[in-house]
C-alpha cells in the first residue's frame, strides 16, 4: 500500500494551527491516513482529488482534534475524509474540471518475496481484478465494503462513518458482496466459455 504524505501548511506545526491536546493527534489519528487515502481513492477514483482531500481532511482534523469524544479515532478521521471526498467532487463537477490522472503506482502489491515470478503475476492480477470491481459498484455499496473488507471497520464504526443505520450498514455490504460475487461468476464463465471455443 502507497504511504500517503502529509504536509500541514506553513512551516511546520506552527503555521497558525493550535498546538496539540494532551491526547496525541500523531499517536491517534496520523496511523489511519493510508486507510484515509485508501478510501479518498476509492471514492473520488482520482489519485490527485483524493490527495487534495485527505490533505484537507487531516488539517481539519488536526484543528478539531481538541472536540475528538468518540471511541474510535478512525471512523472520526475516515467521516471527515467521506465529507472532503464529497466536497472536492462536488466542486470539480461544478468547475466543470476534470482532472487527468496518472496511472495509479498505489494499486500495485508487494508481493511475497517467496513467490516466483508467475505466482506473483498472479496474485497481482486476482488482487487488480477485485479493486476494478469494488470500484465498479455503486457509490453506497463501494463504500461500505472498503471500509468493511478493506479497512476492517466494525459495523458500529461505518455507521458512524456514514451516518446511516447499521442496519442499513449490514444490507449494503451484503449487497456489494453480492454484487461482486455476481461480476466473478459471470467471468469465471467467460473463461470457460473461451476455452471451450479455443478446442
Amino acid at each position: 500500500m502507497r504511504r500517503f504524505a502529509l504536509s500541514f501548511p506553513g512551516s511546520g506545526r506552527s503555521s497558525g494551527l493550535r498546538a496539540l491536546p494532551p491526547q496525541s493527534f500523531d499517536a491517534l489519528v496520523l496511523p489511519h491516513l493510508d486507510g484515509a487515502y485508501n478510501l479518498a481513492r476509492f471514492l473520488t477514483r482520482d489519485p490527485a482529488l483524493s490527495e487534495d482531500a485527505v490533505q484537507d481532511a487531516m488539517v481539519r482534523a488536526f484543528r478539531s482534534f481538541d472536540q475528538f469524544r468518540g471511541d474510535s479515532p478512525r471512523a472520526w478521521l475516515f467521516a471527515i475524509v467521506r465529507n472532503c471526498c464529497r466536497s472536492a467532487m462536488t466542486s470539480r463537477n461544478a468547475s466543470g474540471l476534470h482532472l487527468i490522472s496518472e496511472t495509479d503506482s498505489s494499486a500495485e502489491d508487494n508481493p511475497d518475496r517467496s513467490d516466483d515470478p508467475e505466482q506473483a503475476l498472479m496474485r497481482a492480477c486476482d488482487a487488480a481484478m477485485v479493486r476494478d470491481m469494488v470500484a465498479a459498484l455503486p457509490e453506497p455499496f463501494r463504500e461500505a465494503i472498503v471500509l468493511r473488507d478493506l479497512e476492517e471497520l466494525s459495523y458500529r464504526e461505518i455507521a458512524e462513518v456514514t451516518g446511516v443505520a447499521m442496519g442499513t450498514v449490514m444490507s449494503r455490504i451484503s449487497r456489494g458482496r453480492a454484487m461482486i460475487a455476481e461480476q466473478l461468476s459471470g467471468r469465471d464463465g467467460s473463461a470457460e466459455d473461451r476455452s471451450r471455443t479455443k478446442q
